[in-house]
């Protein structure tokens, strides 16, 4: 299908900019219905192994998985999907939508993306974001999705990349919280040590070259894997 998009960028008001970010908030709320929730990416795989249990183990593996992982892949892989989204380059568009896809460690990380993302795709065409309505018998991710809405609502890239890594953050520490189990207040603590990170980290992942994208994260892909025949789950697999 041939399709044009129609996404048109025009300069910011200072009512447009309130709503950019208003529309941002609504993207990475945990009341967003793409189930978010009910994915732990391998981390309740990690306690059963006895990898993560308390607070400092916790945040370690989350912070790690986001520096390593997130920072490393999904950031620099936004960022030229934003771009691809804007120049109506749909070429790029599937180029780094399989890229992203072909990064998951694991198959149920694979699929839990993909499960979002055609999540997320059916929720924007309901929102009235059109240019979702001709890609939904192909495999999208969640992030290619989540691309296309921030360029959609012309939602600024560094404020789409902090959102979209404080989600995960978010999602990885209520995870935690209920599995360990953590307190309330550890949780706290633990997402104010990812704040620090998301400040510093961001703007150096949007800058990586293609030659510098990728993650070694061979725990993740372990735990991953474990959790597809773990015998009790509390998360999905």
């Amino acid at each position: 299908m041939n399709t044009r998009l129609t996404t048109t960028i025009m300069p910011m008001t200072k009512r447009g900019k309130r709503l950019a970010q208003m529309r941002l908030w609504q993207l990475i709320s945990p009341a967003l219905p793409i189930g978010s929730y009910a994915y732990s990416q391998g981390l309740e795989a990690a306690v059963e192994a006895g990898w993560v249990h308390d607070e400092t183990s916790a945040a370690s593996w989350i912070r790690g998985v986001l520096t390593h992982g997130l920072m490393r892949v999904d950031v620099p892989v936004m960022q030229r999907l934003y771009h691809a989204w804007q120049a109506e380059d749909m070429q790029k568009v599937h180029y780094w939508n399989n890229y992203i896809l072909a990064m998951r460690e694991a198959a149920e990380l694979r699929e839990e993306d993909r499960q979002q993302g055609l999540a997320l795709m059916r929720l924007l065409n309901d929102l009235g974001v059109k240019q979702a309505c001709f890609i939904d018998r192909e495999a999208m991710s969640v992030l290619s999705l989540f691309s296309l809405a921030t360029v959609a609502w012309q939602i600024d890239l560094a404020d789409a990349s902090h959102g979209y890594l404080w989600s995960w953050c978010e999602n990885q520490v209520a995870a935690a919280i209920k599995l360990v189990p953590l307190g309330q207040t550890a949780g706290q603590r633990i997402l104010s040590t990812l704040v620090e990170v998301l400040a510093t980290q961001v703007e150096p992942a949007l800058q990586l070259d293609d030659e510098a994208i990728g993650g070694v994260l061979p725990g993740l892909a372990l735990a991953s894997a474990w959790h597809e025949t773990q015998y009790s789950r509390l998360f999905r697999s």
